[in-house]
C-alpha cells in the first residue's frame, strides 16, 4: 500500500502544482479588475443565463483574461509602428527625469530588455565553479561580462554568474569570477533549473544539450 501511495503521489503532485500556479496567475492577473467587470457581467441581461456567483466570477475572469490578450496584442502591434514608437520614446524621457521614478523604471526596463532580448546571451550557458569554497562546486549562468572597472583591478577578465539557489530558483548569488576558473557544461539552462529546483533528483539527459 505504501508503494502504490507514493505512486499516487508522484502522479498527483506535478498536476496539482501546475494547477495552483495556473490558478496564481489567473487570480493576480485578474483580481485589479473584477469588481467592475462582474458587477457589469452580472447586471447584462445578455448574460442572465449565468444564475451563479462563481459561474459569474469565472465568465469574468475568462473575458478579463481575453481582454487583457488582445490588449497586448494590440499594444505590440502599434510599438512596431513609428508614431506609437514615438510617443513610447516621450513617455519613456518624462519617466526617466521623474524623481524616484527614474531610478525604479530605468534599472526595470534595462533587466526586462536583457532577459526577453533575443540578441542577448544572458542566462544561456551553463558552468560550474568554486563555489562557497575551494573544494566545493555549484551550478551557475553567465549573466554578463563584469564591469571594466573590476577586470582591471582582478588583473583577469571576469565573468558575473548567478548562482541560482534550491529549490526557489528565482533567490540566489551574484557573483564575480575569472573566466579561466568557469568550467563549461554541456547543458540546457532549462536542465540547470530543473536539476536545481528538484534538489539534484531530477538528472539532465545524458548526452543531451
Amino acid at each position: 500500500m505504501k508503494r502504490y501511495f507514493f505512486a499516487g503521489l508522484v502522479t498527483l503532485l506535478p498536476l496539482a502544482i501546475t494547477v495552483w500556479v495556473v490558478v496564481f496567475i489567473v487570480n493576480f492577473l485578474t483580481r485589479p479588475f473584477m469588481g467592475w467587470v462582474t458587477e457589469w457581467v452580472s447586471v447584462s441581461p445578455y448574460l442572465a443565463f449565468l444564475n451563479s456567483n462563481q459561474a459569474i466570477r469565472t465568465f469574468s475572469q475568462i473575458l478579463i483574461l481575453f481582454a487583457l490578450f488582445l490588449i497586448t496584442l494590440l499594444l505590440g502591434f502599434f510599438a512596431r509602428r513609428f508614431f506609437f514608437r514615438s510617443m513610447l520614446r516621450l513617455g519613456d524621457r518624462i519617466l526617466e527625469r521623474l524623481p524616484l521614478v527614474s531610478k525604479v523604471y530605468k534599472t526595470t526596463k534595462e533587466i526586462i530588455q536583457s532577459l526577453f532580448s533575443a540578441k542577448k546571451g544572458s542566462f544561456k550557458q551553463v558552468v560550474l565553479l568554486r563555489f562557497p569554497y575551494e573544494t566545493c562546486y555549484c551550478i551557475g549562468l553567465i549573466s554578463n561580462t563584469s564591469p571594466t572597472v573590476t577586470s582591471k583591478s582582478g588583473g583577469k577578465e571576469m565573468l558575473t554568474v548567478f548562482i541560482p539557489t534550491t529549490p526557489n530558483p528565482t533567490t540566489g548569488y551574484m557573483v564575480m569570477i575569472p573566466k579561466s576558473e568557469l568550467i563549461y557544461l554541456d547543458m540546457k539552462t532549462d536542465q540547470a533549473i530543473k536539476y536545481v529546483v528538484s534538489c539534484g533528483v531530477v538528472q539532465p539527459p545524458k548526452g543531451a544539450k
